[in-house]
């Protein structure tokens, strides 16, 4: 079991923790990426709006602006995709308009199958390997040289409590979430000492998102906490108040 921190209890972000930051969020157009991205630029950075959706991450564009807040960007992507071009073009076309990277969230995730492994569909495994783990490296390894070139950045990765303790019927999910958890301490290793890049995970424990309703159909979704109830954890490992924090899996709720 892999043991995890939690955002300090007394933390309460200022109105422009993120004022002059670049921050990048994956799935963004819906859920917890959303609620991130709103916040980030709510606290004063200016935020990038990666997605598959054009529609939804139009609508989180569209109440940034409408909010006041600086003016975000859209670079729409389908993680899906298994072509390393693809990453490669979104990492040059952010590098046209932005000289650097403070964070990058890596917040999109499918849910795949809740079945037992004996019965998982090679499909529905790739997809969600390739999603959750290979994006997410994909993404890492491109935009790293825009991370680099932040006088302090920050890389986040999803996490989740079935990828700290594995349980029965997660699947996919579940492997995919323990390999998350071990692509932050890798690179957290790698970067210790060498960079000014800090990498850590975050659980964001039972949300009401739709990723949650599809994995517990019979629960009320009012049993958990709103995704912007939760955005002091994402606030903080985003902020300079995390500044020395790195290589460690924190949890959002307490």
């Amino acid at each position: 079991m892999i043991a995890s921190s939690t955002v300090p209890a007394n933390f309460q972000p200022a109105p422009g923790v993120l004022s002059g930051k670049t921050i990048l969020v994956t799935g963004a157009g819906d859920g917890i990426g959303r609620a991130a991205a709103q916040a980030y630029a709510a606290h004063g950075a200016t935020v990038i709006l990666v997605g598959r959706t054009v529609a939804k991450l139009e609508a989180v564009y569209d109440a940034i602006e409408a909010a006041g807040h600086p003016q975000p960007a859209i670079f729409p992507l389908d993680l899906s995709g298994t072509d390393e071009n693809a990453y490669r073009e979104l990492a040059l076309a952010v590098a046209e308009h932005f000289d650097h990277l403070d964070g990058l969230l890596h917040n999109a995730s499918v849910l795949g199958e809740r079945r037992p492994l004996e019965s998982a569909t090679w499909q529905a495994w790739q997809n969600v390997m390739q999603v959750n783990v290979n994006a997410t490296f994909l993404l890492t390894r491109h935009l790293l040289p825009l991370l680099q070139q932040a006088p302090s950045a920050s890389v986040v990765f999803t996490s989740s409590g079935v990828g700290r303790r594995g349980k029965a019927y997660w699947g996919a999910y579940a492997v995919s979430k323990f390999a998350t958890e071990g692509m932050m301490q890798v690179l957290a290793a790698e970067l210790e000492n060498t960079s000014q890049v800090r990498v850590n995970s975050l659980n964001p424990g039972a949300t009401n998102t739709g990723m949650r309703r599809a994995a517990y159909p019979a629960e009320a979704p009012t049993t958990n906490p709103d995704p912007a109830d939760i955005m002091p954890a994402y606030l903080y490992l985003m902020s300079d108040h995390s500044a020395a924090v790195h290589g460690q899996a924190f949890d959002a709720q307490h």
